[in-house]
């Protein structure tokens, strides 16, 4: 167990105690086009972590791609959570997501997306478990999907996992670096993919009694999605990688095509078309897309009508190292950037209304909130 650095303001907006730790590092201010925020380092000493979630009632769930799994509590004492499910580390592999179950004050239910290892490759999976009381081990981990034999390359595993207003769990899939899997529905490639919490198939899923698809199936024709957020309708949105630009925000639909890899606003990295274009008749358009790409991971829609910016949607960008503030009414965007900003892997509205983010290449945690 380790101490970290958390400021105290960032300790009493999460509902946790004061702390000991050693003085935060300074706040930073941004000044952009749109405003000026302030950015506080919340925890630091993070090694290549790529999800986080806020527990009910204080304390933070954090996630490492190597394996590891750190609960933060009060005062600001890490600790290792012990009883992961077997994980394959390869490539863009490995731990993924942690989401928080809406009930998680009597279930004391966490839900982990990652590679699982799949006969010399990976595949990913889903699973639930039960924070115990001393947040220091998982317990009763149950497997509750594992996608269809996702190959042996290391790309595209997707892996953001949300839980619906009804219960349901909706889990994003990447074509796993075979592009032409993601138009095949008997595979879960370039997928998003809807369970229930007991890992059953809700019957009201798209292709529930359909030959030769996948029932788990939401939606299809997706690269590799690696942020996905609710709106203040219950409304899933996505943002996925496209390759040589064509980064996409994707409004989904139950049963809907995407398109990957028949259409799409980049071309291939050695700058040849991909499929037959933009457009094609029975498959989506994206609500948004950049050229050139960004490398968008990690998406949150802000909910707080306290907060300046409500309604509006920001994603980290990996390849720019900034964090993208876009106003879905238009699609203006605002670039937040600054040292704490480099390569945003997740962002997640807190209970207080701030907006927090994972900075990979830092290792840190951080808080955003208006400058005014």
């Amino acid at each position: 167990m380790s101490r970290l650095t958390l400021p105290l303001a960032a300790l009493v907006a999460l509902g946790v105690g004061a702390l000991s730790a050693p003085t935060a590092a300074p706040a930073a201010t941004v000044e952009t086009d749109q405003g000026r925020y302030v950015i506080e380092e919340v925890v630091d000493g993070l090694d290549d972590p790529w999800a986080f979630d806020f527990l009910p009632g204080g304390g933070l769930v954090i996630t490492g791609i190597d394996a590891e799994l750190w609960h933060i509590g009060s005062g600001g004492a890490r600790t290792s959570v012990a009883g992961l499910p077997p994980i394959a580390r390869m490539g863009q592999g490995g731990l993924l997501d942690v989401t928080t179950a809406r009930d998680f004050q009597t279930s004391r239910a966490l839900f982990l997306t990652f590679a699982a290892p799949q006969d010399g490759g990976a595949g990913t999976a889903l699973a639930t478990a039960r924070l115990s009381e001393d947040a220091t081990r998982l317990e009763d981990l149950r497997l509750l999907f594992e996608m269809t034999p996702g190959g042996r390359r290391g790309q595209h595993f997707g892996s953001r996992v949300v839980e619906a207003p009804d219960g349901t769990l909706f889990m994003t899939i990447g074509d796993r670096g075979v592009p032409d899997l993601a138009q095949d529905v008997s595979r879960h490639n370039g997928t998003i993919v809807r369970v229930a919490r007991d890992g059953s198939v809700p019957p009201d899923n798209p292709f529930v009694g359909q030959a030769d698809v996948q029932p788990e199936i939401w939606s299809y024709g997706h690269r590799n999605p690696q942020g996905a957020a609710l709106d203040e309708t219950g409304q899933l949105w996505t943002v996925e990688h496209g390759a040589r630009g064509g980064d996409e925000i994707n409004r989904i639909e139950p049963g809907v095509n995407f398109g990957w890899p028949v259409i799409s606003y980049g071309t291939n990295y050695n700058g040849t078309p991909i499929g037959v274009g933009t457009a094609r008749e029975g498959m989506a358009q994206p609500a948004f897309y950049w050229d050139p790409s960004i490398a968008p991971s990690g998406f949150a829609i802000a909910t707080d009508t306290s907060q300046p910016w409500a309604g509006d949607f920001f994603i980290g960008s990996l390849k720019f190292d900034y964090l993208s503030r876009l106003d879905p009414a238009t699609w203006e965007e605002d670039e937040i950037k600054s040292r704490e900003t480099r390569r945003v892997r997740d962002v997640v509205e807190g209970p207080d209304g701030a907006i927090w983010f994972l900075s990979e290449d830092n290792g840190a945690l951080y808080r955003m909130t208006p400058g005014d």
